[in-house]
């Protein structure tokens, strides 16, 4: 008689997100099924499309321009220096129009980057080579990934570095997208300096989302979305719940050039070129790992 196998292998597992009306699955071999799925592109951030249509847009000027006046009043929980900052660019009555119109153009130049830069000569394409993040997904179960053309051990010795340039180092290039680094996905010695170099040309030159000052960041956007339907509850008199003031900032910063350590609503005393973002829960880890030192408004504050 033979004992039962006990099997130990339990991993966590992740729900693949939709892709619309198009299969995530299709099968060719009977035992390697292909797979369609969502890549999060590491390190950058481009202006958010979720508005989908202008029409939608213009509604989200219309919030966004609401939450201006909630400000000012007093009614949202934000702090004065962020309250400072954010307050010209939500008065324009145009920020929810100018994300989307930012978003749909770095969308069209990744699409035709991607596409011209895997292209091969009589209608070949390139492979694409993939690399993933220590923990492959994030909270939507997207692949986080930096992706580039294949290139062949040939093409690898002979080009440099530049050439053989990730997409997600061609978005920043084209200022298209800001540099969106989460400890602890930092790129590597030789890759990080390249897109730093990359962000600050960006940045001088005006390309992109830097032609216009007025611009929301995609993770700014993102924050001010969340700002609103907290403060239109605090304005409409529905009780929070404990710790829902707050919820719309999550992410600590720091200052890659002095390892300065700011809260969640000082990030932007830091130029965005250089900022390092921390989920909470490895503040006290990155401390430690990367040798920084909390503000004084941190050590005051918080």
């Amino acid at each position: 008689m033979i004992d039962p196998v006990q099997v130990l292998w339990s991993p966590a597992g992740a729900t693949m997100p939709s892709l619309g009306a198009q299969p995530l699955v299709d099968v060719h071999d009977g035992d390697t099924p292909n797979m369609r799925m969502p890549i999060r592109m590491l390190s950058v951030d481009t202006p958010e499309v979720t508005a989908v249509t202008a029409q939608r847009a213009a509604k989200v000027d219309q919030e966004f321009a609401q939450l201006a006046t909630w400000i000012r009043q007093g009614i949202a929980p934000i702090s004065a220096g962020l309250a400072e900052f954010l307050l010209p660019k939500l008065e324009t009555g145009k920020a929810g129009s100018l994300q989307f119109e930012q978003g749909t153009a770095a969308a069209a130049f990744n699409t035709q980057n991607i596409l011209t830069r895997l292209a091969l000569p009589k209608n070949k394409q390139r492979r694409l080579f993939i690399r993933t993040a220590d923990s492959p997904f994030d909270t939507n179960h997207r692949l986080l990934a930096y992706i580039a053309p294949s290139f062949t051990a040939k093409e690898l010795a002979t080009l440099p570095r530049e050439q053989r340039s990730t997409f997600n180092l061609d978005l920043i290039a084209s200022g298209w997208a800001a540099t969106f680094i989460i400890y602890p996905s930092i790129p590597g010695e030789l890759d990080l300096p390249l897109l730093l170099s990359a962000a600050e040309k960006a940045v001088a030159d005006e390309s992109g989302i830097w032609a216009d000052s007025d611009t929301l960041l995609g993770y700014e956007y993102r924050m001010v979305e969340k700002l609103h339907t907290v403060t239109k509850k605090k304005a409409d008199g529905v009780q929070l719940k404990p710790g829902e003031a707050f919820s719309w900032r999550e992410r600590y910063c720091v200052d890659m050039r002095d390892r300065i350590l700011h809260g969640p609503e000082d990030y932007f005393r830091v130029d965005p070129v250089y900022r390092l973002w921390l989920w909470q829960k490895d503040v006290n880890e990155a401390v430690s790992r990367l040798n920084l030192t909390p503000s004084a408004r941190l050590v005051s504050v918080e």
